[in-house]
């Protein structure tokens, strides 16, 4: 099949970029971005899978970050649909995987009612990354038997509503997306569900990419441990038992930042 083919004109590819790191794409994803004749990409699209598009492809930066929107969803919806009606074969990036957090229902369902053909391509997600990171497993047998992702994301005055009560499940992993701005708030409103204090967590920055930090500590502490955590720093909160560090991250090798961290909270 030729790269070409995979995309037919004035069809769109929602296409999953994975955590930042090229090599986490699909090998899908990279031959889809090569067949493509224009891309949308979003902020959190890593610059080395930016670099995959081939010289002479159009590109459109959609990003949104830190409350900073570069185009508003109906204006993308509306760019992706001239694409499209254009003929052009589009790809539209999205970090992580565009069925998590990525608004793709609302792009699919503006597309669809013009007639336009929409497929997915899904993506690694930032809490898989950052369990990989971190040698850590988001469930693990007689400790933590599900996996709960919400997001922290708000709009400006907006305030935090979560079902607490369901997110302090001692049985389940919480991974909280875009979750920085509301650690003190998070911390507090989970203990004062149940949660113990002690929970472990893992805050993980810039997953993937070389500037990549992974900082463990307790819930109770989990304020302190963004303290020094950039609004420009795309951050993901782990909660949970399943997210303590394994016995192979403790030797001498494996001490980093993190560790150091970890001890200084612990005593």
């Amino acid at each position: 099949m030729l790269p070409n083919d995979l995309i037919a004109p004035g069809e769109v590819w929602l296409v999953g970029a994975g955590p930042g790191d090229p090599d986490l794409l699909t090998r899908k994803a990279e031959r889809l971005i090569g067949a493509a004749e224009i891309v949308f990409y979003d902020a959190l699209v890593g610059p080395g899978v930016l670099d995959l598009i081939p010289a002479g492809i159009e590109r459109v930066s959609v990003g949104k970050r830190s409350g900073r929107h570069s185009k508003q969803q109906g204006s993308i919806n509306d760019l992706l649909l001239a694409a499209a009606l254009a003929s052009k074969r589009v790809v539209r990036l999205k970090g992580g995987d565009p069925s998590i957090f990525g608004r793709s229902a609302e792009e699919m369902d503006h597309l669809a009612q013009a007639g336009i053909r929409v497929s997915i391509c899904p993506g690694v997600t930032t809490a898989s990354a950052a369990a990989a990171s971190g040698h850590a497993s988001l469930t693990l047998r007689g400790l933590s038997r599900g996996l709960t992702l919400v997001t922290a994301h708000l709009k400006a005055g907006e305030a935090l509503k979560l079902d607490w009560d369901a997110l302090a499940s001692h049985g389940s992993t919480l991974g909280i997306y875009m979750g920085r701005a509301a650690a003190g708030e998070i911390s507090r409103s989970l203990i004062a569900a149940g949660r113990d204090p002690e929970t472990p967590v893992m805050v993980a920055v810039n997953v993937s990419l070389p500037g990549e930090r992974l900082i463990r500590g307790k819930l109770s502490a989990l304020a302190f441990l963004v303290a020094t955590i950039s609004d420009e720093d795309p951050t993901l909160l782990l909660i949970g038992e399943a997210i303590a560090p394994r016995p192979c991250q403790l030797g001498g090798e494996m001490r980093s930042e993190a560790q150091e961290l970890l001890h200084f909270i612990s005593f």
